[in-house]
């Protein structure tokens, strides 16, 4: 079973945290909390046409050695001199998911509230101040968790692939893929980071073990400050009716508005936390019944792919989103499918289709 530890800090400009008894997870597999959506999207990320000489370019070309001297420049690592709360958080957080090396954490001068763990060799930790100056502590807790479930699960080496290709496109241009393929490797890979990002929410979870507190946190990622004027019953409402609202033109918009970002839609984010924080699967871990790393070189791809593959098929035929319901309805064989598609979409066009003028002699309208 897992092991119970107990902490408590107070620190100046942070608020005390009671001590409590806190699970640890001694050898415990990323595949613990990795949603199947995160590896199945990975598995089809890597069999993407052109990815391998992508990855293997940029592997030995990306400056990691000057990526790690930059934040060691122009940036405060963490230490128990320097933001010696955030120090204890991350090796509380390392400890508990029994990460065996620490990876280095920079706090970063930048008002936008972002977090991000990357690096090929070994991962780095980064958060901004304005990330630090918006959460409390045991929210700040559920991200340095969240960072150390990236690591663990190894996602730092893709996710510093896409922080390249996006921000420094122009230095790959010379990959001999074209445009259009370095294009297609991107959406794929920020496909999969919004999946890896319920993957972290989880791990986040597992380290702070107070689902009221990640759930704050990520209310205050979408509303700011103002905590007290928020409800979280309210913001998984949103969640609810997001999925469930509108036609299948809203269908479509949801999956161009999410197409160029890197992370879900917070109230998404929280909702499928809350899900699985009452799951079984959840409560399974939290009584120590877990993989274990010792157990991945053993594990079947079969049974990944299975599982992936089980987890689309009952999200498809539980969701309310009025385009899953269409794929479901096709696959059930449901009549009249050409009128809804029809239906659905019609907003899209100003007006109405014409239809043929009747002709009063009873013609078939040839001449």
């Amino acid at each position: 079973m897992g092991e119970d530890m107990s902490e408590g800090h107070e620190h100046d400009g942070h608020e005390n945290v009671p001590s409590r008894q806190r699970r640890r997870f001694p050898g415990i597999s990323s595949r613990a909390y990795e949603h199947p959506a995160d590896r199945s999207a990975l598995v089809a990320l890597r069999k993407l046409s052109g990815f391998d000489t992508v990855f293997k370019a940029l592997s030995g070309l990306l400056p990691e050695r000057s990526l790690r001297l930059l934040f060691l420049s122009d940036s405060v690592r963490v230490s128990d001199q320097q933001f010696a709360h955030l120090n204890d958080m991350l090796r509380d957080a390392c400890y508990i998911l029994d990460l065996e090396k620490v990876p280095p954490m920079y706090v970063n001068q930048d008002p936008v509230p972002n977090a991000m763990c990357i690096g090929l060799d070994e991962p780095i930790i980064v958060v901004t101040t304005g990330l630090l100056e918006l959460l409390d502590e045991e929210e700040m807790r559920a991200v340095v968790g969240h960072e150390v479930g990236h690591a663990l699960s190894g996602h730092s080496v893709y996710r510093t692939i896409l922080l390249f290709l996006t921000s420094l496109a122009v230095r790959v241009a010379w990959i001999p893929l074209g445009n259009i393929a370095i294009m297609a490797i991107v959406t794929a890979l920020r496909e999969w980071f919004r999946k890896s990002e319920l993957s972290a929410d989880r791990a986040g979870l597992l380290v702070g073990q107070d689902l009221t507190a990640s759930m704050r946190g990520l209310m205050k990622l979408a509303g700011g400050h103002h905590l007290h004027e928020m409800n979280v019953d309210a913001f998984l409402k949103q969640a609810e009716e997001y999925e469930a609202g509108g036609d299948l033109r809203d269908s479509v918009l949801k999956i161009l508005n999410v197409m160029p970002r890197s992370h879900p839609f917070t109230t998404v984010r929280a909702a499928e936390l809350k899900k699985w924080a009452e799951s079984r699967d959840h409560q399974r871990i939290m009584d120590g019944h877990y993989p274990r790393r010792a157990e991945d070189k053993d594990t079947s791809v079969t049974d990944s792919f299975r599982e992936s593959a089980s987890h689309y098929a009952t999200h498809v035929k539980s969701s309310k989103d009025p385009l899953m319901k269409l794929v479901t309805d096709i696959a059930g064989g449901a009549g009249d499918l050409s009128g809804r598609v029809r239906r659905g979409f019609g907003g899209f066009t100003s007006t109405a289709p014409k239809e043929e003028p009747r002709r009063e002699d009873g013609g078939d309208g040839n001449a």
